[in-house]
């Protein structure tokens, strides 16, 4: 072979390497969601509004959910869980209380720039204890779709939800 069908060789090789990369680069691109972009119509529970930004329907190949997560002041969602999705948020605004448990045994009180893990399966409720902020999170899911599963409200027969029983303070138990 002469050394020019050698370099014509490589360098068509080398222009197919160069337009591999590139479709992979645009398949692979950082995506930028805008809150206008933001979707409501997803998996949703009483007493909250859901948000996604990073879902399927981004017209985006990811494996996770992400999202915005808003619980209107006085207000508190309904018991639920989200099936084998772990959950990773992020309390970007106001305070809110959490129980969580088989019985709503345990609870928290989270503040604006505090993290939460919420293991796959388990039961909680979250509740906005202000009479006049919302509270907002940050939201990742480890799974692409949301799975959201409301629970009954008498779940937790023990429990009394009611606003006037919520002690609402810094302990975590």
């Amino acid at each position: 072979m002469r050394a020019t069908e050698k370099i014509a060789r490589k360098t068509g090789e080398a222009k197919d390497a160069a337009a591999s990369r590139e479709h992979f680069m645009q398949q692979q691109s950082i995506r930028i969601v805008r809150p206008e972009q933001f979707n409501s119509a997803t998996a949703q529970t009483p007493g909250s509004r859901r948000f996604a930004a990073i879902h399927p329907g981004m017209v985006m190949e990811t494996p996770m959910w992400g999202g915005i997560f808003l619980v209107e002041p006085g207000a508190r969602t309904g018991i639920h869980h989200h099936g084998e999705q772990h959950t990773i948020a992020y309390v970007l605004s106001g305070s809110s209380y959490v129980r969580w448990g088989d019985c709503g045994e345990f609870h928290a009180t989270l503040h604006a720039g505090d993290f939460l893990f919420v293991p796959a399966w388990l039961p909680h409720l979250e509740i906005n204890p202000s009479d006049d902020t919302p509270f907002q999170w940050v939201v990742v899911r480890s799974t692409s779709e949301p799975i959201v599963v409301n629970l009954s409200d008498d779940f937790w027969d023990d429990i009394n939800l009611s606003p006037a029983h919520l002690r609402v303070d810094d302990e975590q138990h």
